[in-house]
């Protein structure tokens, strides 16, 4: 492979912000894996976020790439995959491609294929492109990639911010996960935090249901796990919180022991799990970091935490909560799924124009 921009490279990162910026592009913000492609002639590599190539796990989207890019280009973008039921973006899924075993990410790439959807173009030809203004960037990439066919995309993008708002309100609804703003005249600066991104922020009541020790040591807490009851009444895992200052761990596990129960009186009771019951499991290891022991300690659910959240994937919050305060004037069992807001229904379809 010899192109005018070679991998590893490091994607352009954004920074968040409250508010849309005035006088900037804008475009949704994907809920995938960041993903610069780079395809000279038959060979293509897939890179990421962390610089490490991640070509093997998706072969189908290598061949897209060899049916859809100009013979020699870098384009970096996001790799994701729909929820053909929901018509929404589905990040769960996403994650399990990333495995060991050849036979699985072959059986994956036919069963829950995944597409690409590019946003900018660092190289076509011999030309390194990183040095061009965004706008004439994405003139060109609208070019290189005109006769492109799904599952090969590109981004919606907009300079009235007004529409941007709106993109910002529907496509929630699609899984998306908010907007991405960069100045007209950006270069590609890899690495480097030049963009803007604007999330949803919410807060929501939880119940605290059980804790992860730090890994530091058995005398703090690495992260609180939290549940919600749903209709049913049953309490369902939503997720964790774990941002906490070392001197606060070791309190919180103080605080922590006088809950401390055993799981044949926990609603997360793991050797007699419900049909359809979503809890967390008494040994469960991360797909991220092998090894990484996931169990958890569980607490009487009686403590009600308010946290803050971007959005939620299914049943669960999208990304880690972040702790707010603690509510000792709710009732553990009010704390239910009707509090958090729902997001206006909208299709993945009408995202991507397909």
């Amino acid at each position: 492979m010899q192109l005018p921009v070679m991998p590893p490279v490091p994607p352009m990162l954004a920074k968040p912000a409250a508010a849309i910026p005035a006088g900037q592009l804008y475009e949704p913000k994907w809920d995938g894996f960041r993903s610069i492609i780079f395809r000279d002639g038959d060979d293509v590599e897939i890179g990421s976020r962390n610089e490490k190539p991640m070509t093997r796990y998706f072969p189908e989207v290598v061949q897209a790439v060899l049916e859809n890019f100009p013979e020699r280009a870098v384009i970096d973008g996001e790799i994701i995959i729909a929820d053909t039921e929901r018509n929404t973006l589905d990040f769960e899924t996403l994650q399990q491609r990333i495995h060991p075993a050849a036979s699985r990410v072959k059986m994956l790439s036919e069963t829950t294929p995944a597409s690409f959807v590019a946003f900018d173009l660092l190289a076509l030809g011999d030309d390194d492109l990183t040095s061009v203004p965004l706008l004439e960037r994405r003139r060109m990439l609208e070019q290189a990639l005109a006769d492109a066919r799904p599952p090969i995309h590109i981004t919606p993008a907009t300079q009235d911010a007004e529409l941007a708002q709106q993109w910002f309100e529907q496509f929630e609804g699609a899984g998306l996960d908010g907007l991405i703003a960069k100045k007209l005249d950006l270069t590609y600066q890899p690495d480097k935090r030049v963009m803007t991104k604007i999330k949803h922020e919410r807060t929501a009541d939880c119940v605290v249901a059980g804790y992860r020790v730090h890994k530091s040591g058995d005398d703090a807490i690495g992260s609180l796990l939290l549940g919600l009851y749903d209709e049913r009444g049953v309490l369902a895992s939503v997720g964790v919180i774990g941002a906490f200052p070392m001197a606060k761990r070791k309190q919180l596990f103080t605080e922590m022991q006088e809950y401390v129960t055993t799981f044949d009186d926990h609603p997360w009771n793991w050797a007699a799990q419900e049909d359809g019951k979503r809890t967390p499991r008494k040994n469960e290891y991360s797909r991220w970091n092998n090894g990484k022991d996931l169990s958890f300690v569980p607490l009487r659910p009686e403590q009600v935490v308010e946290v803050r959240y971007d959005y939620m994937e299914g049943v669960r919050f999208r990304h880690t909560a972040q702790f707010v305060r603690w509510r000792t004037d709710r009732d553990p069992e009010s704390c239910t799924y009707d509090q958090l807001e729902r997001p206006v229904s909208f299709s993945l379809a009408d995202v991507l124009g397909v």
